[in-house]
């Protein structure tokens, strides 16, 4: 059943968040952790999800703004890593509430309800004509890539953040599928540096054995691969969608992060 959910999910999700910037990894793991224990769903999402990213860049990097990779990127990257710290001084608080959905076990944080009432304030803009026809200045810019990237450190999600700011950034399509893409691969680099460093779950983590089984291996070997064709595809409907329709699908996808986040089905 895993080597056919996963890859198969990868594919579809690879294609849609090509367009959308974000939700690949969201989605992803929490099925990874319905197979296997939670630190080897998280390692091997983060394969899957930089695999893909590199793909990315490979494939539509060309299109990437240069001005706003430097300008937004870097900064997100550098806030990125203090996000992630303010997750690590976070983590020890008790839960406002948990609940179970058959096995699964949700818990209602500070943090999740703040940032899942965020995604639904970002999430009704990208709905009103008014703001759409917005656009960015230049010198907000960094701001933008500083609060993307803290708010991705600290919930995980920096995609689901990052793209109202770069909607707002003037771009084309491809440029906003291009920039994304760089600057998405880049804050990926940092978390696993992160997670090297200690700052994060995995570097906890003792027993690393079952990274190591050839089952495991093979699986996000597939999945990786899978992933990559979906982006692929994503491309090819690109040519065929607008600027208006990635904006309502980013919409639609913030509204949903922000229900279960909030609700506290997905946790970190």
């Amino acid at each position: 059943m895993d080597f056919v959910l996963l890859p198969v999910l990868a594919a579809v999700l690879a294609a849609v968040t090509l367009l959308s910037g974000f939700g690949l990894g969201t989605v992803l793991m929490p099925v990874f952790a319905v197979f296997f224990p939670i630190e080897v769903a998280i390692a091997a999402t983060a394969v899957v999800h930089l695999f893909n990213n590199i793909f990315k860049v490979a494939i539509v990097g060309k299109w990437a703004s240069l001005q706003v990779c430097v300008r937004f990127g870097l900064p997100a990257i550098l806030a990125a890593f203090a996000g992630a710290i303010v997750l690590a001084v976070l983590a020890p608080t008790r839960p406002l509430y948990s609940y179970a959905i058959g096995e699964h076990r949700a818990t209602i944080t500070i943090s999740s309800l703040v940032v899942g009432m965020l995604l639904m304030v970002f999430a009704t803009l990208e709905l009103l004509p008014r703001y759409q026809k917005l656009t960015l200045s230049p010198r907000l810019l960094p701001l933008g890539g500083v609060l993307s990237g803290f708010f991705g450190g600290l919930t995980g999600m920096q995609g689901a953040l990052r793209a109202p700011f770069l909607l707002r950034a003037g771009l084309s399509k491809e440029q906003f599928v291009g920039t994304t893409a760089v600057v998405s691969t880049g804050v990926d680099l940092a978390r696993l540096l992160v997670y090297a460093l200690g700052f994060a779950q995995l570097a906890r983590v003792t027993d690393y054995a079952p990274l190591d089984h050839p089952r495991v291996i093979a699986l996000v070997g597939l999945t990786s691969v899978a992933g990559c064709m979906g982006t692929w595809l994503g491309k090819k409907f690109l040519k065929s969608t607008t600027m208006s329709t990635i904006r309502i699908l980013i919409a639609v996808m913030l509204f949903v992060l922000a229900a279960l986040l909030a609700a506290g089905v997905l946790t970190r």
